[in-house]
């Protein structure tokens, strides 16, 4: 009461996109820059304050919770951290057998143990994991279940909340080689969220690159690499090390200076010009529109 106001923090500000049947949207950027906001309002575990969230036809945003419980059969999350996404007190079968039990998919309690060995062996695993703890299981078999804990709903779209990062190299491609079979057999879409482009670029179809929770830059992933068109976009993808010691010494070099500005108190026009190289007088003045600068590509720049 007798304090200063409290600052309103936009954690995703005017975030417009669509993913198509089968495919992947790669959602990309800094630490802190509402990836996984964005993630976790599509799921409606935090609810937006405004806007819309359309999921096969349906407003997400305007449901209550019984609405949802019947949506949130068709859309599920992989976690980050493999090692506190699973209960520590129950079995691997119990931990993938409970939403099944919940939502009333399969009734008997020997048709379950079926369905969660089925889906063991379709994510890698041994039937005798339904019967080990969390703690039995490495790193990638733990997302392994995490994996055959979403597939236990039948959903349409998975949102993968940077599913790899936690593992090791080798899991890695694993992990991301399980996710492209399965969206082949099963036809699921995905919202891969990640801070690694390599796996960005090789597990997705379209990528958007966010900037202190706004899109600044979309397109088609081979568009994207080979064309970017926002300085942000640049910048990461220089970042990213070149096997050859030969190419990587004869690329362009793109250094950002300063920090990440607080999202209590964002920059004035483009939120990225204080980091900008190539920021102009108008920058600071001009919120730029997220406008088509080639065919299905866009990007937020004024000098796009």
């Amino acid at each position: 009461m007798l304090g200063k106001g409290q600052g309103i923090v936009r954690a995703v500000d005017d975030v417009s996109f669509a993913i198509p049947y089968g495919q992947t949207l790669g959602l990309v950027g800094e630490s802190g820059c509402g990836k996984t906001t964005t993630g976790r309002a599509i799921l409606q575990l935090d609810r937006p304050t405004s806007g819309q969230v359309l999921f096969e036809g349906r407003d997400l945003a305007t449901l209550d919770q019984a609405g949802l419980r019947d949506m949130r059969r068709r859309m599920q999350v992989i976690f980050q951290d493999p090692y506190s996404s699973l209960n520590p007190r129950m079995t691997i079968g119990q931990i993938i057998a409970e939403p099944i039990w919940v939502h009333g998919i399969v009734r008997e309690r020997a048709a379950r143990a079926t369905r969660v060995h089925e889906l063991l062996e379709r994510v890698g695993l041994l039937r005798q994991h339904a019967a080990r703890y969390p703690h039995e299981l490495s790193g990638g078999q733990r997302q392994r279940v995490g994996i055959a804990r979403a597939l236990a709903m039948e959903p349409s779209l998975i949102v993968c909340d940077e599913p790899v990062s936690a593992l090791d190299v080798s899991i890695q491609a694993q992990i991301i080689n399980l996710l492209e079979d399965l969206q082949r057999e099963l036809g699921l879409s995905y919202l891969f969220i990640a801070h690694d482009l390599a796996v960005v670029r090789h597990l997705s179809d379209r990528i958007a690159v966010m900037y202190l929770g706004k899109i600044v830059e979309i397109a088609d992933r081979l568009a994207l690499y080979e064309d970017p068109r926002h300085p942000y976009t640049k910048a990461l993808l220089a970042a990213v090390p070149i096997p050859d010691p030969d190419l990587e010494a004869q690329r362009e070099r793109v250094v950002l200076g300063g920090e990440v500005p607080s999202p209590l108190n964002p920059p004035s026009g483009c939120v990225f010009h204080p980091r900008c190289p190539i920021a102009v007088d108008r920058c600071p003045l001009e919120v730029p529109e997220l406008r088509e600068v080639a065919p299905g590509h866009w990007a937020a720049c004024t000098l796009a």
